[in-house]
């Protein structure tokens, strides 16, 4: 059997749904509301691991799970709970009718409770023999076939469920996930932090520059915007008072392109610390880092796609300023808007889009020539301000934000500042990014002017982090797609 959608199998979906009834003509609901289990696999391998070839327990155990394989003409049954697999034994040759109806109506994939007595094998496998066995949910199509797993790819994401089923390393890509997002809420919380919750609805869209998703409120009939991050609105909270250092494990939408490392609907992690600025932040993304890896490798040794980088602390730093300047063979800082504008031009090929400067042509020298070459962990800083608008300046140069981005394996997975807390200067920068947003053609580019006039309450100085909780996944888990550890990553449907 191959990786075929199942609603191409019609005999399959038959026979199955002919099992089925035959169970309800029998007096047996083959969806049951409940069984009892008393241990899951995983835990009946743990507390049984001791016992030896050959013997039995003497314990009766209650156990439940998927069908992953029928053997020898279902004496062996092997079920997985989601915590591991475990053989069921059938005595086949003495069976009460009551199992007689639950393994004749039994099929792969078909949901199984089983009760009976622990003992070992003399071949060494754990195994329950079975004196009560009740079928627990009929599965009406056939899992993927058992030895090729679900080798589509566009059939693995579109069809997450039928993946998990087949692939042991899809669900350890998920799980993974989630233990280094439990990982991060730990380390945010020993560290003084409580985690909010701010709006995915709003009807001014900000803190980051990205397209948005449009959607309508019919009582209200109001125009809404899906959140493309949730920054404007975690400032307001420090503005409040709140507590002084909060954080968000937030979904945000981005009506943009989709890429191996772009999903419209993805996870960020944004932190802010009041009194403390970029320098903390640094600090503050490094530990979490190493925490998680630690939680989900038990190393800080990752491996992508071939690429390997080592995600102990300290990372080090790179100037972008001084990075695009020997990668352009000029010196960037002695350079005005126009003559960097046309070195980069030169440099690249291709023309700047209007209304480019100096800070401009430092960032897309740096993207297109530096940034895929980052391997190790790297903090990039010296970041133009002009690029920056919800960062400070730097009080050395007015051009230099005091912002960095963390780059690993040529991707980007952080990004900080020492925020922007005066008011006037926070309104002037934001018109002036309103302005160009419009002659762009972004019309809906508005300026939010409740966030400012929060701003003018007064917000105490603060650091800002944001990390990219997919993008970090797909490094601990060596996973060279975003998809992989996206449970469910948007797909344009299949036609018919």
């Amino acid at each position: 059997m191959t990786d075929v959608p199942v609603d191409t199998q019609p005999d399959q979906l038959v026979a199955r749904r002919a099992k089925a009834d035959q169970l309800r003509r029998d007096g047996i609901d083959p969806y049951p509301a409940r069984w009892q289990r008393t241990l899951r696999n995983a835990d009946v391998q743990k507390q049984f691991a001791d016992l030896p070839a050959g013997e039995s327990s003497g314990t009766e155990v209650g156990v439940a799970g998927r069908v992953l394989a029928i053997r020898n003409s279902g004496m062996f049954i092997d079920l997985n709970d989601g915590s591991g697999r475990l053989q069921v034994y059938f005595n086949v040759k003495d069976l009460s009718e009551p199992l007689q109806r639950v393994l004749a109506a039994l099929d792969l994939g078909d949901f199984l409770g089983a009760a009976g007595t622990v003992r070992r094998t003399k071949r060494g496998e754990l195994t329950v023999d079975v004196t009560a066995a009740a079928i627990l949910a009929k599965a009406l199509r056939a899992p993927p076939e058992k030895y090729h797993g679900l080798a589509d790819v566009e059939t693995r994401y579109r069809k997450r469920y039928l993946d998990l089923i087949a692939n042991e390393s899809s669900r350890d890509v998920l799980l993974a996930r989630a233990r280094m997002i439990a990982s991060i809420r730990r380390y945010f919380e020993e560290n003084g932090y409580i985690e909010v919750e701010t709006p995915m609805l709003q009807t001014i869209y900000g803190g980051a520059a990205a397209r948005p998703f449009r959607t309508h409120h019919n009582t209200l009939d109001l125009d809404l915007y899906l959140r493309i991050a949730p920054e404007l609105y975690l400032k307001r909270l420090l503005v409040g008072g709140l507590s002084d250092r909060i954080f968000e494990i937030n979904r945000n939408f981005r009506n943009e392109g989709i890429s191996t490392r772009h999903n419209p609907e993805f996870t960020m992690l944004e932190a802010y610390e009041a009194y403390a600025d970029y320098e903390r932040m640094m600090a503050l993304f490094e530990g979490m880092v190493e925490r998680c890896c630690l939680a989900v490798r038990g190393t800080t040794l990752i491996s992508v796609d071939g690429a390997s980088a080592d995600l102990k602390p300290p990372f080090r730093r790179l100037s972008m300023v001084d990075a695009a300047s020997t990668a352009l063979g000029d010196d960037l800082r002695a350079m005005d808007d126009q003559q960097a504008r046309a070195a980069a031009e030169k440099r690249l090929g291709r023309e700047l889009d209007r209304g480019s400067g100096w800070g401009d042509a430092v960032e897309q020298l740096f993207a297109e020539l530096v940034e895929t070459t980052l391997v190790e962990p790297t903090h990039v800083v010296d970041f133009p301000s002009a690029i920056s608008p919800l960062a400070k300046r730097s009080a050395a140069d007015e051009r230099i934000a005091e912002r960095f981005e963390t780059f690993c394996l040529g991707m980007e997975i952080a990004n900080a500042f020492s925020e922007m807390n005066d008011p006037v200067a926070q309104r002037a920068i934001l018109e002036e990014q309103v302005k160009l947003a419009h002659q762009r053609g972004e019309s809906e580019s508005v300026l939010d002017a409740d966030f400012l006039e929060a701003l003018e309450h007064g917000m105490p100085p603060a650091g800002g982090l944001g990390v990219g909780i997919d993008r970090l996944a797909m490094m601990l888990t060596g996973s060279a797609s975003i998809r992989e550890v996206i449970a469910f990553p948007t797909m344009r449907p299949r036609a018919g």
